[in-house]
């Protein structure tokens, strides 16, 4: 109906604007709620305003977790990259669209979540900036290039987190399900497990399958019940199966249709076959794991609940994945097989056992560093001297590995040399600090070798006087425990550790009557990276001062208290208790 009066129609017409208008607003709101796409919107400070059900779904995050968060902690996956991209936008105002962006697995999802995300500034009438929209759009063909080298990158980062073969099996079973399979092992050689030497060619050892152990094992059911085998047990390989022939020929072998039917190479392996069967496994790769052209084992890739078969894209990347994880293991191996052979040497240099004869009652302890920072160049030693006395020696030589092993045999020697000249303990340590200096010396003659520092704690015990004579070179003062069981660490000349020639050493005494013991031992027992050493030198005394009855038990309980069963550090204890 048209209006006489102009006024009157075009209030007429604005109301009808105005209604139109509210109506596209509940119909958008709707629409962004309710839709497949996800939403999330930040403000100009990037603190999340809104986000709607299709985003919760996709990442896992709920929305009260996400409001008034920073993409970096409302989002999943690289959310640290995709904030830097949300403030590129807000301060361009420049969009981005379709930004690579993958999503952890999810409850409810089994599978890693491949999206294309998009970036767009709101802005107000003025072109003012009110904030940044993210909009997720579901990718369904996940094998794209960039996405490929990120899942590459990711698995550097994930796969080889430590210098231990059967987690970093584990990481590399972990990663790839569900993402390439929905159950994968990963079984090792016996020899790469224990450090030694792997096979010398890709193939049979001999003609004979070699020895495998389960190292790793995932899948999308919990507890991996398609396995026959638990993590560190050995694994049957049929001697005509796919297995056989990866490890023959080196290459992988891909049947995206598993053939379960009879008058196979499952004949030979029911117990295997039941497991097909039972899971519906119906597409199998089997890829070598080997590095720097030796055999390291075979992992195993099925498919069960995802219907599509395995292809080349699947193997490629597959392929991928496990030699980025051949060279962690490997460099596993290698470090387990150079730990072996610096135990075996520092155990060789180290006394087999300590004995104070007539004058003291002697025990000593000695734990090597855990598999991430390997051994180190502690020792300890009992040395017999004329007139009935007894040395005892503990040091620690700076660093980890097979040259602090082998400078603390070195050192040890020259100690046991110095001893039979019968030096006062200062007068030998000032001698030792110069035999370091040139050892040190000559070990880095024309070689970019590390410097080497050492300590070192040397005490006397002379039975007629009662008399204790002590010097030390860097190292922590000892305990000494009274007949009564009192604990104290006795305030002695501190001096510089070996190898900086400096001021001469010197030495104190100590009155240790019968009865009396004496603790020394290595920074190793007290210090902790995450206590004061106050509080292990509280603890070390609280032990001492047990109810033990001789050196050996209490050098057990002392042992007991450590914080932890993998120290950081070697640590070396040794007890004389005055006869």
């Amino acid at each position: 109906m048209r209006s006489a009066d102009p006024t009157r129609a075009v209030d007429d017409v604005a109301t009808m604007i105005d209604d139109v208008g509210s109506a596209v607003r509940v119909a958008l709101r709707a629409l962004v709620t309710h839709s497949v796409l996800g939403f999330a919107v930040w403000d100009t400070d990037l603190r999340c305003i809104w986000s709607n059900d299709a985003l919760e779904r996709y990442d896992g995050v709920a929305r009260d977790q996400r409001l008034g968060r920073r993409p970096r902690a409302s989002l999943t996956g690289d959310a640290v990259e995709l904030e830097a991209v949300a403030q590129r936008v807000l301060d361009t105002g420049e969009c981005v669209t379709g930004r690579e962006y993958r999503v952890p697995a999810v409850p409810g999802r089994r599978r890693d979540g491949a999206f294309s995300a998009s970036f767009v500034r709101l802005d107000d009438a003025d072109g003012r900036p009110l904030g940044v929209c993210m909009v997720l759009v579901v990718v369904k063909d996940r094998r794209w290039a960039g996405d490929r080298l990120a899942l590459v990158s990711e698995a550097g980062a994930r796969i080889g987190t430590t210098l231990d073969v059967m987690r970093t099996a584990q990481e590399l079973a972990d990663f790839t399900v569900p993402l390439i399979a929905d159950y994968v092992t990963v079984d090792l050689t016996e020899a790469v497990r224990l450090g030694e030497e792997p096979l010398d060619r890709l193939g049979l050892s001999q003609g004979r399958v070699p020895k495998f152990r389960r190292a790793g094992r995932a899948s999308i059911r919990h507890g991996a019940p398609e396995s026959l085998w638990a993590r560190g047990e050995v694994v049957f390989v049929p001697e005509t199966s796919p297995f056989t022939q990866v490890l023959s020929s080196g290459r992988p072998v891909l049947e995206p249709v598993l053939d379960v039917s009879h008058a196979t190479w499952l004949d030979s392996d029911p117990a295997r076959a039941a497991k097909i069967r039972e899971f519906g496994m119906h597409s199998l790769l089997i890829l070598p794991v080997h590095a720097r052209g030796v055999l390291l084992g075979v992992a195993v890739f099925v498919r069960t609940e995802n219907p599509t078969p395995f292809d080349e894209s699947d193997q490629l990347l597959a392929e991928e994945l496990v030699a980025r994880a051949a060279l962690s293991l490997d460099n596993a191996r290698r470090y387990t097989s150079e730990r072996k052979t610096v135990l075996a040497l520092q155990r060789s240099l180290l006394p087999r056992r300590v004995d104070g004869g007539t004058a003291m009652e002697v025990a000593a302890r000695y734990i090597p560093a855990d598999a991430e920072d390997c051994v180190g160049g502690d020792w300890f030693d009992v040395i017999g001297l004329p007139g009935g006395r007894l040395a005892l020696v503990v040091g620690d030589v700076v660093g980890h590995g097979i040259n602090a092993a082998a400078t603390m045999g070195r050192l040890r020697t020259a100690i046991r040399t110095l001893a039979d000249l019968d030096l006062p303990p200062g007068d030998l340590l000032t001698r030792l600090d110069r035999t370091f200096i040139r050892l040190t010396e000559d070990e880095a003659a024309g070689r970019d070798v590390p410097s080497m520092g050492a300590t070192c704690a040397y005490a006397v015990y002379d039975p007629a006087t009662r008399k204790c004579t002590l010097a030390l070179a860097g190292h922590p003062p000892p305990a000494v425990v009274r007949p009564d069981g009192d604990v104290s660490y006795p305030d002695l000349p501190h001096g510089p550790p070996l190898g900086l020639g400096m001021l001469p050493f010197q030495a104190a005494e100590l009155d240790l009557p019968a009865g009396s013991l004496i603790a020394l031992f290595s920074d190793g027992l007290v210090e902790d990276r995450r206590q004061d050493i106050d509080v292990g030198l509280e603890r070390l005394a609280r032990a001492l001062a047990g109810s033990a009855s001789s050196p050996e038990e209490l050098c057990t309980a002392v042992i007991d208290t450590l914080p932890t069963t993998t120290p950081a550090d070697d640590v070396t204890l040794l007890l004389a208790r005055a006869l």
